[in-house]
C-alpha cells in the first residue's frame, strides 16, 4: 500500500510531484536542510502528545535557524483529513518542513501496525558505532534522516539497531529511538547530547514508581554487567535489548523491570490519547 504524501500550505492541502511506498522510500525526497518529527495514530483518529511533538518541531526549528510559521489547528485538521482519506487505519506519519519554505509541510503518512509480540517477548539484538555520537543531537533534523542511512545499511540483517557512541565511548541514542540501561539497581538514560524523545519523556513519568532514574549515560564497557536494557521511540513505544555487540544482557530475555515499565507505559498511553 502506498505513502500518502501532501504538502500543507496555507491554502490548504496540495499534491507533491513524487510518489513512495513508505515513510523510509519518501525521506530520499525531502530537503536535507529541515527539521521534521514522526509519531502514529491510534484508533484511526487518535494521537499521543501531538503538542509535545510540535513543540520539539518549533524547537528543532529554532535551533536550525528555520524562521518556523507553524499554525497547529491548520496542521491538525489537515493531518486528520488525509488520514481519512488514506483509510489505512492506524497510522505513522511524518511532518516535515524546510529551511527554505518554513510556511509549507510535507505531510507523509504510511499504514501503521504496533511492534511485533515477538519484539516484545524475545528481545532484540543491537550493536554500537563508535565515534558516531550527532553533534546537535537535540534537533530532529532531516539532515541526520538522510546522514544515517548508512549506518542503517551497514547493520546485519539480525541488528535491531545501531547505538551511537560518543568519543569517550558512552552511549548516547539509537539511530532513531532513545537507549535506556538498568545498571546499579538504577534506570540510566543519557540526558544531554541525544534528542529529547517524546516516548521518553513518558518514560521518565512513569519510571519512578517502578525504579530509581539517574539521567545519566552509560559506558560501553559497561555493557556486561547491565541487568536490563531497552529502547523507545513514539511509533514503538519500549523495545527490550537483549545483546549488545554480542553480550547478552542480563539472562537474555527481557527483565522485569523493562516488562513493569512497558506496561506502565501502555496504561499511560491509554489514558492520555486525544482526537486530532
Amino acid at each position: 500500500m502506498p505513502c500518502y504524501i501532501r504538502r500543507l500550505t496555507p491554502d490548504g492541502l496540495q499534491p507533491v510531484n513524487y510518489e513512495a511506498d513508505s515513510l523510509a522510500e519518501a525521506a530520499q525526497y525531502e530537503p536535507d536542510n529541515g527539521v521534521y518529527t514522526v509519531a502514529n495514530s491510534f484508533n484511526k483518529t487518535q494521537v499521543l502528545k501531538i503538542d509535545a511533538h510540535l513543540d520539539r518541531l518549533e524547537d528543532s526549528a529554532r535551533r536550525a535557524n528555520i524562521p518556523l510559521q507553524l499554525d497547529r489547528q491548520h496542521l491538525r485538521s489537515a493531518l486528520r483529513q488525509m488520514i481519512l482519506e488514506a483509510n489505512f487505519g492506524d497510522v505513522r506519519f511524518r511532518v516535515t518542513v524546510s529551511a527554505q519554505s518554513p510556511g509549507t509541510f510535507i505531510l507523509s503518512i504510511e499504514p501503521f501496525a504496533p511492534p511485533n509480540t515477538a519484539l516484545i517477548e524475545q528481545g532484540v539484538r543491537c550493536i554500537t558505532a563508535p565515534n558516531s555520537a550527532r553533534e546537535s543531537a537535540e534537533t530532529k533534523s532531516t539532515h541526520w534522516m538522510h546522514a544515517r542511512k548508512a549506518l542503517q545499511e551497514a547493520m546485519p540483517s539480525d541488528i535491531y539497531d545501531t547505538f551511537l557512541l560518543d568519543v569517550n565511548g558512552y552511549i548516547m541514542e539509537g539511530l532513531g529511538a532513545n537507549f535506556y540501561a538498568i545498571f546499579k539497581d538504577e534506570l540510566r538514560t543519557a540526558n544531554s547530547g541525544v534528542l529529547q524523545g517524546i516516548s521518553r519523556q513518558i518514560v521518565l513519568e512513569v519510571a519512578p514508581a517502578i525504579i530509581h532514574v539517574n539521567a545519566k549515560a552509560v559506558h560501553k564497557t559497561q555493557i556486561s554487567r547491565f541487568t536490563e536494557a531497552f529502547l523507545t521511540s513514539s511509533s514503538r513505544g519500549i523495545i527490550p535489548v537483549v545483546e549488545i555487540d554480542g553480550i547478552i544482557i542480563g539472562d537474555g530475555k527481557p527483565g522485569p523491570n523493562t516488562l513493569a515499565l512497558r506496561d506502565a507505559y501502555q496504561r499511560w498511553v491509554h489514558t492520555h490519547l486525544e482526537e486530532l
